[in-house]
């Protein structure tokens, strides 16, 4: 009896251990990690053109696909609010940025008639992640504010990063771990030698992923990573700046014709299109020492970037699932023109009173004034040299020219330097070998990131959610495209950021802008000839513009588009400066829970 006891024993033993080991194993269905990086241009990484050494993202491109004609909406939180809804940035209820506007294509939040990736991907038995910059609220702390918007309540499981759009990469301002508050110096899950907030977004996502094993290996995991790099101000490590010393030193035309031509030959551009015009006269440049140091900067934060990818990618391969991850990258919108931190603050910086910051005093400030942890002001300006915790400097709007190669426009505008940038698909298990490295050609947007996750995890798309009837994704699978099959798309693609519109019919673009409050005429372009927009067809052929017009006016009213500029504000509208940054900052208490 005891021998039969122990073998009973035994074989239990046995057949536990072999349950707790299948419940350990790995999901076999798809992994989805989506990387999102912040005002860059469409020849601003290795396998799109550029100088700046981006190895990992070029070894996903080589075993992977790269669309040349992918479309964001333009500028920051529309982007976001398409990427996480797979709808158009009006019908996310975000428009134009946080501040509520009045209409409910621009409140400022993320809408209740929308659910996000994750709240789509979750109920499929994905556990969901995210580390970095969210910016689809208003609501960023303080004493009247909501968390309502913020990642976990739109369906993450965890959550690292910042819930504002910009700040410094040394003490980041609305600083999260889930739903709390943090600093760099108080948070006790992550204590670097020395605190970059791009470094940080790559190791918590690399951590997540970690512990994603550790815990929950038997379900597929769901990430969506979104640097702040290469958002001004232009912050990074001395060391990584160093090398790029003497590369930019040749100017801005030297730089966009050199990446002209290897974008050719990588196959990105067409050899009919021309380069647009140079915006900047290098020859005119007075500080050109400092000019320089931007764009070197700006090489080095793209850099450092691209190693944290690479910290994942090796994560992945350490489990044996990176073959069967679909890993996507993309970027908000073009490179950026905006001036800001270029003009001289010693004026002002040199009276400010500063004070050492206690490692449980949250910073609050975006954009200085402001002051770093150890007491100094922020300076602005040629007086600043980029790089450092005490410097806040954007590098302008004719690198950012650079960056745009070749197209004409940047950020916030529809011309394709605002609007289309790279996008690289790596997925070994659902790619054939054959189409490794391979080129896409077919337009693609935002919109279809939603249907391509939810066809890839075989995941259900509500009509309802959470007792609201939810809007139906805008978007395609692109997994067709992927593999070299056509896409089906039924509808034009469409764009509308503060007056500056667009709408893409097959071959065909038109394209208007609002500047300076007055706006531009509509364009013509035919986009399989010249896609750099440089011979406007619009008188040649009224009849397929007014077509064209016709089709953005349909678009517009279906998707609660308004004349620019609004004119039915709310007070709170009024109040609050509808641009990026400027709504109110948050009020945020000391390790408050929002």
């Amino acid at each position: 009896m005891t021998t039969l006891m122990k073998t009973i024993g035994s074989l239990l033993a046995l057949a536990f251990s072999t349950a707790q080991a299948a419940t350990a194993a790995p999901s076999s269905r798809t992994n989805i990690v989506i990387i999102l990086s912040d005002d860059m241009g469409y020849s601003d990484i290795g396998c799109y053109g550029s100088e700046i050494a981006t190895p990992n993202l070029d070894s996903l491109a080589k075993a992977g696909v790269r669309f040349t004609q992918f479309y964001n909406a333009a500028r920051c939180c529309p982007t976001r609010a398409a990427l996480l809804t797979g709808l158009y940035s009006h019908q996310a209820g975000i428009g134009l940025m946080e501040g509520d506007s009045g209409y409910d294509g621009y409140r400022g939040e993320l809408s209740r008639k929308a659910v996000t990736l994750a709240e789509v991907l979750r109920p499929a038995g994905y556990r969901t992640y995210m580390a970095g910059k969210w910016h689809v609220t208003s609501a960023r702390g303080g004493a009247n504010s909501s968390n309502a918007n913020w990642p976990l309540q739109r369906g993450f499981d965890r959550y690292y990063g910042t819930i504002s759009g910009a700040g410094s990469f040394y003490d980041p301002a609305t600083l999260c771990r889930d739903n709390k508050f943090i600093t760099p110096v108080n948070d006790t899950e992550y204590q670097p030698k020395r605190y970059y907030y791009t470094d940080a977004i790559s190791d918590n996502a690399v951590k997540f992923m970690q512990d994603h094993a550790k815990e929950n290996a038997k379900q597929p995991l769901f990430m969506y990573v979104a640097y702040t790099c290469a958002h001004w101000p232009m912050h990074a490590p001395e060391e990584d700046i160093a090398r790029y010393k003497g590369r930019y030193d040749a100017g801005y035309d030297v730089m966009r014709q050199a990446r002209f031509k290897r974008a050719r030959e990588l196959g990105v551009l067409d050899p009919r299109w021309e380069m647009s015009p140079t915006a900047g006269n290098w020859d005119n440049v007075k500080n050109k020492e400092w000019e320089i140091r931007c764009m070197e900067v700006y090489a080095a934060m793209v850099e450092c970037m691209d190693r944290g990818i690479g910290r994942m990618i090796a994560e992945l391969k350490r489990q044996g699932q990176l073959d069967n991850t679909l890993f996507l990258y993309l970027q908000d919108n073009g490179g950026c023109a905006e001036g800001y931190g270029r003009g001289s603050n010693a004026d002002k910086a040199k009276d400010q009173v500063c004070h050492v910051m206690g490692p449980d005093e949250l910073q609050t400030k975006i954009w200085p004034p402001m002051q770093t942890r150890d007491g100094r002001p922020v300076l602005t300006g040629p007086e600043a040299t980029p790089g450092p915790e005490d410097s806040y400097v954007g590098y302008g709007r004719d690198w950012a020219n650079v960056s745009n190669t070749p197209f004409r426009g940047y950020k916030h505008d529809a011309l394709e330097g605002g609007i289309s940038t790279p996008f690289i698909v790596h997925w070994p298990t659902g790619i054939p070998a054959s189409r490794h490295h391979a080129v896409v050609n077919t337009p693609a947007h935002l919109i279809d990131l939603m249907a391509t996750c939810v066809d890839v995890a075989k995941a259900a798309y509500p009509k309802q959610f959470k007792d609201q009837s939810i809007q139906p994704m805008e978007g395609v699978s692109l997994v067709p495209a992927c593999r070299g099959e056509e896409l089906q798309r039924n509808a034009p693609l469409a764009w509308e950021h503060h007056g500056n519109s667009a709408l893409r019919d097959g071959k065909w673009k038109i394209v208007t802008g609002y500047r300076a409050n007055q706006p531009t005429k509509w364009e013509l372009y035919d986009m399989d000839a010249d896609r750099t927009e440089l011979h406007d067809l619009a008188t040649e052929q009224p009849q397929k513009l007014q077509e064209m017009v016709g089709k953005w006016k349909a678009w517009a009213d279906r998707c609660g588009v308004q004349p620019w500029p609004l004119e039915k504000r709310t007070e709170k509208a009024k109040e609050t400066k509808p641009e990026e940054g400027k709504a109110k900052e948050g009020k945020a208490k000391k390790n408050s829970k929002p």
